[in-house]
């Protein structure tokens, strides 16, 4: 989830564990310990565009990193803090580190708990900006914030929040199932054969969803507002995954395929060619759109080692998609 959301549940989560005993500064230890888990981020400056793509949400977004992480965190802070119970503390860091990658396993890129086993969780019923999910959560927040630290009106403002955010979280996860078989259901009345199908909410919402289907030779996308009056149609992307030639065996396509679980396209252009991330969808709701969220040009240099460069976006199609979205979620 984007950094707000991930304070406030840091925040909300210091404050159920410690704020009877410390008031606002377990709201405070809990905002700063919901970030540090996202602090592999800063590994894009260091390392390439597919080893930053692997690190993200990998270590510091597992259970071990919890576990190992939250006992030296909570004596640091009890060698300074006035209050100096170190296992409060180490489980106030513990709570708000882990439940960050439990609410990313939500999202579409998803968390590798359990690392090291390499298994991704991505449950992918909630997009990583939803205001539906953070507004109400913030302003509890915030009401519990302005009562004095032992008043029980703090701890059921902050109670409400974790309720309904994880309500509403849970109401997505229906929502997903019931968008789910309504393109299972399209799918067997348009006679498609397909593969595989993947779903996943549009941006800012839960009530437009996206789906990729993977057919033999080529990629179905289409979406489906629970509004819509009329049926989904579907737009066909081909592989072209034997474009990649020899390249195939390049230890980084290696990787780069299976970060995308496979859900990729490759297109040529200029002698050029690309890697599409299928999995974020486009930038576009028009038609045979090629605008990908996430695009990579394939550089190779003389000894044919492949380097991935992702294409810059244009802040204009972030805001066209905005409006785009706003019409085809009112319905078809």
């Amino acid at each position: 989830m984007d950094s707000l959301t991930q304070i406030v549940l840091g925040a909300a989560v210091g404050e159920a564990v410690l704020g009877k005993k410390i008031g606002n500064k377990a709201v405070l230890y809990g905002a700063i310990a919901g970030t540090i888990p996202d602090f592999d981020v800063f590994a894009s400056y260091f390392t390439d565009t597919v080893s930053a793509l692997a690190i993200h949400r990998g270590f510091t977004h597992s259970i071990v990193f919890s576990v190992l992480f939250a006992p030296i965190f909570g004596w640091i802070v009890s060698r300074y803090e006035t209050y100096k119970n170190f296992k409060n503390w180490s489980w106030l860091f513990f709570w708000s580190f882990v439940t960050h990658p439990i609410l990313d396993a939500h999202t579409t890129w998803g968390t590798q708990l359990f690392w090291p086993f390499d298994i991704r969780l991505a449950f992918k019923n909630i997009f990583v900006i939803d205001p539906l999910y953070t507004v109400p959560f913030l302003v509890f927040l915030i009401l519990a914030m302005r009562q004095k630290r032992t008043a029980e009106k703090r701890r059921f403002y902050n109670k409400m929040g974790l309720i309904i955010s994880t309500s509403y979280l849970l109401l997505t996860l229906v929502l997903k199932w019931i968008a789910y078989t309504k393109f299972e259901s399209v799918l067997a009345a348009q006679n498609i054969a397909y593969l595989e199908l993947d779903t996943r909410p549009s941006p800012l919402n839960t009530v437009l969803w996206s789906a990729n289907v993977q057919t033999e030779d080529a990629y179905l996308l289409g979406d489906y507002s629970f509004f819509d009056t009329q049926s989904i149609t579907f737009e066909s992307y081909p592989k072209n995954h034997k474009l990649l030639g020899s390249f195939i065996e390049d230890e980084s396509v290696k990787r780069m395929i299976a970060i995308t679980e496979g859900w990729y396209t490759i297109n040529k252009k200029d002698d050029t060619l690309y890697f599409n991330d299928l999995r974020f969808g486009l930038l576009s709701l028009a038609p045979k759109s090629e605008n990908f969220v996430f695009k990579y040009r394939l550089d190779i240099d003389s000894s044919c080692k492949v380097t991935f460069i992702e294409e810059p976006k244009d802040n204009s199609d972030g805001k066209k998609l905005l409006t785009e979205l706003w019409q085809r979620v009112k319905g078809n």
